[in-house]
């Protein structure tokens, strides 16, 4: 008896281990697959050489492009990096590897995963950026018998769940993946960042990963 209760514990155990592994529901066609790389560094905004590897950047601001049109996020600002080296070169990516210097801040900005971003995506088709809400929302009595402008916000854009889905799935497959990965290899890094980049001074990304180290002036 003692024994076929410490086997019926042990696979007890087993199947709660087994439960406590999620398992893997995206669709392959979905993954994190990044962007692909544009023909040499110099087509981006600036590039630096660490080794035998050169790392190339271009800061996007909120707007982030993806292969059905642009979106935007009003919370994060966004990168787009690219790795070049050997043709039969590899290198290791992980998430920590960056960080972002806006305007000379002692303090410069870790990486967010790109899932942080959801929360935040607009499409400017679909949805109306704060500035028009606000424009829209601040109008004034035309007097006589014509129509009042609503002092009002307007209504929260109702988005279906459908599009939603689908503008999540565009960001998580323009993500930079991670690993080992064969050279050349692109995608988008995301940083938290809600005021306006027309008004910074100065934009370094910060490479600091298994290649070496490095900063990129982007600005």
């Amino acid at each position: 008896m003692k024994m076929s209760l410490k086997m019926t514990s042990g696979a007890l155990l087993a199947a709660a281990s087994l439960f406590a592994q999620p398992a893997s529901t995206e669709n392959p066609a979905t993954q994190v697959q990044g962007v692909p790389a544009r023909a040499t560094p110099a087509d981006y905004q600036a590039a630096g050489q660490v080794g035998a590897i050169t790392v190339a950047g271009e800061f996007l601001g909120h707007n982030i492009p993806t292969a059905k049109g642009t979106l935007t996020s009003e919370d994060y600002v966004a990168v787009e990096v690219a790795f070049f080296g050997p043709a039969d070169g590899r290198i290791e990516l992980a998430p920590g590897d960056f960080q972002l210097r806006v305007s000379d801040k002692k303090v410069p900005l870790a990486r967010q995963a790109y899932g942080f971003v959801f929360r935040s995506l607009k499409d400017p088709e679909l949805e109306p950026t704060a500035a028009e809400k606000k424009s829209k929302g601040s109008g004034i009595s035309t007097g006589g018998g014509g129509e009042k402008a609503s002092n009002e916000p307007p209504a929260p854009v109702k988005v279906p769940i459908e599009v939603v889905r689908d503008q999540q799935q565009r960001i998580q497959k323009s993500a930079l993946p991670g690993g080992a990965r064969p050279l050349p290899v692109a995608g988008l890094i995301y940083f938290g960042y809600r005021g306006k980049t027309q008004n910074l001074t100065k934009i370094e990304l910060i490479y600091n990963g298994t290649a070496g180290t490095v900063t990129i002036p982007l600005l």
